[in-house]
Formats: C-alpha cells, sequence, structure tokens
C-alpha cells in the first residue's frame, strides 16, 4: 500500500515545474508534517499512589481482609489507598509544573487479588470490567468530574487502556498456568476438528466456530463463580482466548501466550477486534477522554492495529475531539521495530523507548555526545505521510523500568547529591528542548528515586507506610517517603515547571524543526537547533554531559548575526561569525539555548537534489530506504514520492532533518513489483525543485533461522524453525538439511505464521557422533542463513542456571547478583543441549554478569568457562539481547 490514514493537516506549497508528460504531474513540496498533538506536556500518574481522596474506597467496598480487598497500605504489591478524588484536589499541583495532559494507569476494575501473584490488582491490569472505574479508585462520576475539572482548566485527560488481555481468569485443564504450546506443535482446529492457522482469518470479517473442549492444545476452564465475571459479556466466551498457555516473551509466543496467566484474547477474531473498539468509543463519547496509551502494543497482531487505529481516530474526530490521540507501548529500543507500529500499523504514535536509553546514556552514564547525534538521525524510520518522531511521547523512566532517579543514583555511586541533581535536570532539558511529547512520571519532580522497577518505582506522593519505600533516599531535599510529597518549591518540581514555560513561550523549542548541529566524540556537547519552517526563526540547544565547562563552534543558517540567550547560564547576548559558527561556553552538566535575533536569510533558490539508488533497508526487509542528495546550506525541506505502474504519484514522507531520507514500507505489494520513487525540496524562501525518478523492485522475503543455534551440540529430535522478513500468513516455508556437506534435504515445509517449525528425527539416520549437521529455510528463490551443529552425546544438565549480575535488577530482580531470583532463571532447549534467557529489552549500560546454578552461588562460572572465575562484562546499547549457556563448555555468552 501507498497510501495511509492522514492524521492531521499537511501543508502544501507550489512545485516546481517537472517534466510535462502524460501521468507525470507536478510535484508536490509539503513542509514536514506537524499533528495536533507535537507539543503536549504529560504527567504520567498511577491514581493509587498518588493521593487518598476518599478513604471511604480503600478497600473498594470489599471488607477489611486484605487477601480479598487488595487493600494494605503497608505492602507495595498492594493498594495504598489512592483515587480520582485525589487527583482531582491536587490539579493545582499537577498543572503548577506545566502540565498540559493528565496521562492515568488503566482505571478499570480489577481482579482485586490474584492469589497467583500474591499481589493485589492496584496498578490496573488485571481488568474484569471494561465498563467501570475500580471502585478502588472511586465511581465512574468520580472519572466525568476529574476529566470536567481538568478540561476547565485546559488540560486533557488520557487513559491507559488494554487490548491485549484479561484477568487471570481462565484455568487450563492441564493446571491454573501451563507452558506454551505452540501452533506447530498442536495447531488450532475449528469445531469440527479442521485444523487452521488463525493468521490467516486476521484482518478478514470472518473466523471459523471453534469448540472449547476441542479447538486448544489446552481445555479452558472458568470456575462457576466467575463464569459471568467479565464485562462486557463477549469477554467471558473463551474462544475468544488463545489458550495455549504462559508466553516466555519471545518469538510466536510473545502474540499468543499468556502473561503471567493473564487471559490473552484472540485478537485475530473480528469479534474481539469490533469488541475492543466499541469498549473505548464508548469511554470516548460518554466521558470525553482525550486519548489512549496502549499497553503491549508489540504482542498483539498488525491487522488489530491496522482496523483499531484509523476506527478509533475517525470515530474521536466525528465526537468533536480534533485532537483526539493514541501512542502505544511498544518496549524496544530499536527504532526500525518501534517505527513500524506508526508506519505499517497505521497507528498515531508510541511510546518513544529508544529515546529514555538514549537519554539515560546522555545524562547519567556519560555517554559520547555523538550518540545523541546517531540517534536523532534515526527519527528518519518514522516518517512517512501521516506521522513522524515529532509527536512521539518521550521519557526518562516510568512504572515498570525504573525512575530516572534510581538510575543516576546508580549509574553515579558516590557522586555527590549536586552532581546527581544536575544529572537529572540535565536529562529532563535533553527531553523538553528536543523533539517529542515529554512525560513526567508522578513523583520524578520530587526527587524520587528507588532501586528497580515495578513495585520498587510506585512509591505514594502521600505519606507512604510501606518499609521499603521509606528507605529510599529522594534527590534534592531532606524529605522522606514517610510524609506527603507535594512540595512545589522542590528544585526538580521548579525546574520542570521553568522547562514548560520556556517552551510555552517560545512553541519552535516543541515543534520546530530538529537539526543536529554539532556532537563531541567523548563526553561533552551535544547541540541542535530547533527551526520554525513558517517564521524562519532558529534557537540553538547546546547541552554538555561532561563534568567541566566545554566550548563548541556550533553552525547555525545565520552569519554575522546576534543571538539572544533563552536559557541557561551563559552571556545575555553571542554573535555569530562570518562562516555561521556561534561559539557556546556550556558549564558543566549544563544546557544554554539562544535564539536568533531576526529570521534566516531567505534562500536565493532551491537547491540542486537527487536521489541515491534505493535499497531494502538491513534492518526492515519490508521497507526501502529512499535518500536524497541536496545541494546547498541552508534550510530545507524533501518530501518523497511513489509510485507503481498504474498508480498516480503519492507522498511517502517529508523529512527535515538531513541526511534526507525515508523508509517506504512495501511489505504490502508483491515481491518483484516495480517502484518509482522522485523528491521535490522546499527551500526556505519558498522555492522548489524536483529530483529525476528512480526505480527500484520490492524484494523477495528475508528469510532467517531461529533453531538450533549455531555450533551446538544435537541428539535425537532436533526442532528447526525460522521467520520472514516481510511476515505474510500466505507463506510456506521448507526446512532442509545437510548431512556432512551432502546435497539439502526437505525435513518439512509448514505455512503456520509467525514461526515455521519442523522436527528432524536424528535418532533414524544413526548417524555417528561428531558428525555435521546444517539447516536453512526456503522460500520460493529466498534462501536463508545456515545453522551448523554436531552431532553428539547429551550430557546431565544442572537443575537451574540463573544468569546472576548487575543487570538482573534490570531484568525486573529485587536486586541485582540474585542468582534465585525467577526472572534470571534461563530456559533449557532440547534440542542444541543450550540454557537460552531471551532478554526482550535491556537498557543501555555496562554490565557484569556468570552462571550462576541451583539458584546458589555454591557452583558458578565465569569468563571462559571457569569456575568461580571472573565476572564477564557486556556493554549494551540497548534492546534486545540472548543469553545462551552451554554446560559442555561451562561458557555463558550473548547473541
Amino acid at each position: 500500500m501507498l497510501t495511509a490514514l492522514v492524521a492531521g493537516s499537511i501543508t502544501t506549497l507550489p512545485a516546481a515545474a517537472a517534466p510535462k508528460e502524460p501521468g507525470n504531474p507536478p510535484a508536490t513540496a509539503q513542509h514536514s508534517l506537524r499533528t495536533a498533538v507535537t507539543d503536549e506536556n504529560f504527567y504520567f500518574v498511577m491514581a493509587d499512589r498518588f493521593q487518598n481522596g476518599n478513604t471511604a474506597n480503600d478497600d473498594g467496598g470489599l471488607g477489611p481482609d486484605p487477601s480479598v480487598s487488595g487493600f494494605d497500605p503497608t505492602r507495595k504489591g498492594y493498594y495504598n489507598g489512592g483515587d480520582l478524588q485525589g487527583l482531582l484536589q491536587e490539579l493545582d499541583y499537577i498543572q503548577g509544573m506545566g502540565t498540559t495532559s493528565i496521562w492515568l494507569t488503566p482505571s478499570f476494575k480489577n481482579r482485586a487479588v490474584q492469589p497467583e501473584d500474591n499481589s493485589a490488582g492496584y496498578h490496573g491490569y488485571w481488568i474484569t470490567d471494561f465498563t467501570q472505574i475500580d471502585p478502588h479508585l472511586g465511581s465512574n462520576e468520580d472519572l466525568r468530574a476529574l476529566i470536567d475539572a481538568a478540561h476547565q482548566r485546559g488540560m486533557k485527560v488520557y487513559f491507559d487502556i488494554i487490548t491485549n488481555h484479561t484477568a487471570d481468569v481462565i484455568a487450563y485443564d492441564a493446571g491454573e498456568r501451563a507452558p506454551y504450546v505452540s501452533k506447530d506443535e498442536v495447531p488450532y482446529r475449528d469445531a469440527e476438528g479442521n485444523a487452521f492457522d488463525d493468521r490467516d482469518y486476521a484482518g478478514t470479517d470472518t473466523f471459523p466456530a471453534l469448540d472449547p473442549a476441542t479447538s486448544f492444545p489446552y481445555v479452558p476452564v472458568v470456575p462457576e463463580a466467575d463464569k459471568d465475571l467479565k464485562v462486557p459479556a463477549w469477554l467471558n466466551d473463551t474462544t475468544l482466548y488463545h489458550n495455549r498457555g504462559d508466553t516466555t516473551f519471545a518469538g510466536e509466543d510473545s502474540f499468543y501466550g499468556d502473561f503471567f496467566g493473564l487471559d490473552d484474547l484472540a485478537t485475530e477474531n473480528p469479534r474481539v477486534v469490533d469488541g475492543m473498539i466499541d469498549i473505548y468509543k464508548t469511554w470516548i463519547a460518554d466521558f470525553g477522554v482525550d486519548g489512549f496509551r496502549i499497553d503491549t502494543m508489540k504482542h498483539v497482531n498488525d491487522e488489530f492495529w491496522q482496523a483499531f487505529g484509523p476506527e478509533v481516530l475517525t470515530y474521536a474526530q466525528e465526537q468533536g475531539k480534533d485532537e483526539f490521540f493514541m501512542f502505544g507501548e511498544v518496549f524496544d529500543t530499536t527504532k526500525s521495530f518501534t517505527s513500524q507500529f506508526t508506519t505499517r500499523n497505521r497507528m498515531q504514535s508510541v511510546l518513544d523507548f529508544p529515546f529514555q536509553a538514549a537519554a539515560r546514556g546522555y545524562a547519567s552514564q556519560g555517554a559520547p555526545a555523538s550518540d545523541l547525534e546517531t540517534f536523532f538521525a534515526g527519527d528518519d524510520w518514522y516518517t512517512d505521510a501521516d506521522s513522524n518522531a515529532y509527536s512521539l511521547p518521550t521519557f526518562l523512566g516510568n512504572h515498570d523500568m525504573g525512575r530516572i532517579g534510581g538510575f543516576i543514583a546508580a549509574d553515579n555511586p558516590g557522586a555527590a547529591e549536586d552532581e546527581l541533581l544536575a544529572r537529572d535536570t540535565l536529562a529532563h532539558e535533553l527531553m523538553y528542548f528536543s523533539r517529542g511529547n515529554p512525560v513526567i512520571y508522578y513523583g520524578d519532580e520530587q526527587g524520587f528515586t528507588g532501586p528497580g522497577g515495578d513495585q520498587d518505582a510506585r512509591q505514594t506522593l502521600f505519606a507512604s507506610q510501606v518499609g521499603e519505600y521509606l528507605d529510599d533516599d529522594l534527590l534534592g531535599t531532606d524529605a522522606t517517603h514517610a510524609t506527603d510529597n507535594f512540595d512545589t518549591t522542590h528544585p526538580l518540581y521548579q525546574g520542570i515547571a521553568t522547562l514548560a514555560d520556556i517552551t510555552r513561550d517560545h512553541p519552535t523549542l516543541r515543534d520546530g524543526a530538529h537539526q543536529h548541529r554539532y556532537a563531541s566524540d567523548g563526553p561533552g556537547i551535544y547541540a541542535f537547533s530547533r527551526v520554525d519552517a513558517e517564521d524562519r526563526r532558529e534557537y540553538v540547544v547546546a547541552l554538555n554531559n561532561s563534568t567541566e565547562p566545554q566550548t563548541a563552534k556550533i553552525p547555525t543558517y545565520a552569519s554575522k548575526r546576534s543571538f539572544g540567550l533563552v536559557y541557561g547560564d551563559a552571556p545575555k547576548r553571542a554573535r555569530s561569525a562570518a562562516d555561521g559558527t556561534l561559539s557556546v561556553t556550556v558549564p558543566a552538566l549544563s544546557t544554554v539555548v539562544y535564539e536568533l535575533s531576526g529570521k534566516i536569510p531567505h534562500s536565493g533558490k532551491a537547491p540542486a537534489i537527487s536521489l541515491q539508488a534505493p535499497v531494502p533497508a538491513v534492518e526492515d526487509n519490508g521497507r526501502m530506504r529512499v535518500a536524497a542528495d541536496v545541494a546547498g546550506s541552508s534550510f530545507y525541506e524533501v518530501t518523497f514520492e511513489a509510485r507503481t505502474p498504474g498508480t498516480g504519484w503519492t507522498s511517502i514522507g517529508t523529512d527535515d532533518n538531513a541526511p534526507y531520507s525515508v523508509y517506504h514500507d512495501t511489505s504490502a505489494l508483491p515481491a518483484g513489483t516495480a517502484v518509482e520513487y522522485r523528491a521535490v525540496v522546499l527551500d526556505n524562501g519558498r522555492h522548489t525543485r524536483t529530483s529525476a525518478g528512480v526505480g527500484a523492485t520490492v524484494p523477495e522475503p528475508r528469510l532467517r533461522m531461529g533453531l538450533p543455534a549455531e555450533g551446538t551440540q544435537v541428539q535425537g529430535d532436533v526442532e528447526v524453525t525460522a521467520t520472514a522478513d516481510p511476515e505474510d500468513s500466505e507463506y510456506a516455508v521448507t526446512l532442509e538439511r545437510s548431512i556432512a556437506g551432502g546435497d539439502w534435504a526437505a525435513i518439512g515445509t509448514d505455512d503456520s505464521s509467525p514461526t515455521y517449525t519442523a522436527v528432524d528425527d536424528l535418532a533414524a539416520l544413526d548417524l555417528a557422533e561428531g558428525t555435521q549437521v546444517r539447516y536453512r529455510a526456503v522460500l520460493g528463490t529466498s534462501v536463508s542463513d545456515v545453522r551448523t551443529v554436531t552431532v553428539g552425546s547429551l550430557v546431565d544438565q544442572p537443575g537451574t542456571v540463573a544468569v546472576a549480575g548487575s543487570l538482573d535488577s534490570e531484568l525486573g530482580c529485587g536486586t541485582d547478583w540474585d542468582p534465585a531470583c525467577d526472572e534470571a532463571q534461563m530456559t533449557f532447549d532440547d534440542a542444541s543441549q543450550t540454557w537460552v534467557l531471551e532478554v526482550a529489552d535491556l537498557p543501555a549500560g555496562s554490565y557484569e554478569y556468570k552462571a550462576a546454578f541451583d539458584r546458589s552461588w555454591t557452583e558458578n562460572y565465569g569468563a571462559g568457562g571457569a569456575f568461580d572465575g571472573a565476572n564477564i562484562a557486556l556493554t549494551h546499547r540497548g534492546g534486545p539481547v540472548t543469553f545462551v549457556y552451554d554446560h559442555r563448555s561451562k561458557v555463558i555468552s550473548t547473541h
């Protein structure tokens, strides 16, 4: 598809004449898109942990027993007493730091306690009733009062919503919770017993009738008392769930598995799609909700979002919500992946997890300034016809991963309080002055820290009784969690309010073009400009993450011109040199902002423009990288267009920051399709010039092997898996084997996506130990990488193996170096005879780790497989990582 739903206005301008030939109209120059939401200041708040406005609802009407009501203010995993009335009472406090939008964690009625988890649903992610507010938090009328009051103040209210799962109500005939069973091992069957692939029906209006007794690998079982528990009533139909067991958060099961038992909805089924759309339309129409943050977006199939996003957005706009805005949680730091949800999947925006990793690296960990240059250059992944990086909500920490104050304290042990506070402020300055919508996680403005994520990052702003919270240090204050923390004189609260004021008074600092200017090779200055394309106004922002003052000559668009100080500790006036550079000295761990006096000089004529040869992106074979070379040195914007044979030219995005490029989504086009591209440049004097057209061909799908792991020893049944990029439910992939360098032979063909699987019975071949066996996948003319393994004897394995190290808290453990932590335990893979732990998103940083057995340090292996050996160092740029331990060599490694 070359077009997508366009949300927001696009300014078009006259284009330069293009060759006048039939079917080749002139290219249309456009300004870089700014949707209705590129200048919000979000305040992300967990209602139970903010303020207790009504003690009468603390137990949710369920009585005094915490095991029933979930209310216990002394325990971090239970309801602590905050509610919507508390939020209403503190709107002055919230608005006082410049907040324009309040984002609430899920507030629907929850299962109060899930015994399997030994905790309560205070967080809102265990929903049983999608039509009412959780009684612990108040009532539907309390929500209406909060939204009305916020609207009267000019603030918006966003709801955190869930489409992926409900509370854990369904059990299985195999037990309350069960291990995941793949679709290849046990396929879905319709009510007549016929096997089918659910992905063949995703995105359609039909789905096979199912029988709960025979259609799933496990028979779903609901206690009699809970048969009508969920609301709306359609949620009580067990055939509308995947029913495949618990996820490991990797591969196929990341889409189909239950999250720690939470009932995983079959979002491929149109009944689920329509049901979820109807639920959230009601909250828009009846309560005036201004937007949604959408939980666990990456664990839901693409077709769901392609239907949900456009329909909900259109409905909201029909209700008069012209600035309605949705953004999803895609917990990943890889832009080529996170951007798929705003481009291919037609959603408006996603939370900017890559920004969080980059900001922590720069402000807290002293990463080279050039890392930020590389980070922002990747924003082109988000650019298409109806969205770009300017609408991304940016953040520094959250309720799952932990707080920025906690990260800074952990990254800088022994640092003085003033340094910790300066680094915290620097992180917020980067967030407010760079592109995107900044998000403040409640409590960060009071210097909250905490030792980790999840429950350890969910302190109350009102006086706490939780022992673990009372031990926390708070940055910038002598206060503790034993008292209320609504201090409007706190330096971080004041600093955030100042940043909000500055960006309100200078809106170009919020939605102007983000132009890279300068980056030190090591720690030091990162500088960028924010430019108003219409008004030709330029601001220069220079940050310094060094502990010493730094000076840099920063390029600008104006030579021999005066610049006035807007923010920071620097001279009130500065003047650019003849070459346009502005010499700026930035104090240690600080930020300076200058504004050009007057406007950027007009460009006399449009520069020359030419296209590079379009190529499939290495990171995403379903997208074509289209890049333009532009001569000249002023402010330019480049609009890219595409067409296929028999179609007209269509805009595929406008880039306002060199190097100019877009990543055109070609995943819906058949392999071999010819695509033609062209680009038009718009200068700051409204002159344009169009490039010549350049052709490309949509590539064959790229196959990647999953199992077996390279270099492992195998015996008996070997599971062989592969994936395709881009994915298509119509594919049938053949898995092949070669023995001792011989010919390739098919071992099976699989058409069940998203993972293609075959099992190779090596025992039947009677191969000698040491024989090399190779595996690959084939689809048409596309051939995967090759995995080589060796036939060998099995060895006795330990009972458990853990990745024990300084990264354990990032994995969700309560502390680092904990061999007993559940989240650090590896899983044994029979096929490869190795232990594996796949981490979906490990924050960027430097870590150390070892392999520890049986949840203790009695037997452990470090560098080189040495018993009780040295710690293994890991420098990680952020994102997924896989740990593999081989008991034959005693070596643990990362991939």
